[in-house]
């Protein structure tokens, strides 16, 4: 009996082991693919080589890249996973509420209030305008130096790795009014960014913006935050319903 015990004892340990391996796996892919976006989109990306030919936003110097929500969710999705493999290696993913590490309670907040609902938010609103009018968001003759991989890791894989970090890694979010404060305050910031890259550089960063009288921009802005904070509730909503049990556990050892 106690041969049986100790064997399923080992298996646990090298089932845990295997599966922690494969976390920092997948957190090393998506650090490495981020920060290669990165750089690549910063070093060999530049719309001014269309400015003869086609009249971009992207080719308008003032702002430089980080205009783009896209670009600035790449750099956070970056550090967000170099966060994470830092935690792999020196912090803990142990399911606990308390006495954790500073990079882990880092690594959990910064999931909760702008990693996933920020991702989220650029992928989803990318496609739909993209399946309205692609010229609205991304026109077509951005194609001649913004190539496919780039465009399916700045919209697609913030996604895919993002949904995988969520359903893979157990994490307490932050207090509601903390979280959706810290939101609310970079999409607004953000917000008033691009108004001061119209004011001071004399365009819209996104050609929709272009086609919007100043009613239904408002709405539109209106809208982008209001969907924003909807998927901040959308996040906490699916972490309480994968990590249930765990959950209820830190719970009752807590009271």
């Amino acid at each position: 009996m106690s041969k049986n015990k100790s064997n399923k004892t080992n298996a646990e340990v090298a089932h845990r082991g295997v599966y922690s391996t494969l976390k920092t796996l997948v957190h090393l892919i998506a650090f490495v693919q981020f920060s290669y976006a990165i750089y690549y989109d910063y070093t060999y990306v530049h719309a001014k080589q269309l400015e003869h030919q086609h009249k971009l936003p992207a080719a308008k110097p003032f702002g430089g890249k980080f205009k783009f929500l896209t670009f600035i969710d790449a750099v956070l999705q970056a550090v967000y996973f170099a966060i994470c493999l830092v935690n792999d290696f020196f912090g803990s993913n142990e399911v606990s509420a308390n006495n954790l590490p500073l990079i882990r309670k880092l690594k959990d907040f910064l999931l909760a209030s702008l990693a996933f609902p920020i991702a989220m938010n650029v992928g989803i609103t990318f496609w739909t305008l993209m399946a309205i009018d692609r010229e609205l968001v991304f026109p077509k003759a951005l194609d001649l130096i913004f190539p496919w991989w780039l465009n399916h890791i700045m919209h697609t894989n913030i996604m895919i790795f993002i949904s995988l970090e969520m359903f893979t890694t157990f994490r307490v979010y932050p207090n509601r009014r903390t979280g959706l404060g810290v939101l609310s305050t970079f999409m607004i910031l953000y917000l008033i960014w691009i108004h001061i890259i119209r004011y001071i550089g004399g365009f819209w960063v996104y050609p929709i913006l272009d086609v919007l009288n100043i009613y239904t921009r408002i709405i539109f802005f209106l809208i982008i935050l209001a969907f924003t904070i909807v998927l901040y509730l959308f996040g906490e909503l699916v972490n309480n319903l994968i990590w249930t049990r765990e959950l209820k556990l830190i719970s009752r050892k807590t009271k």
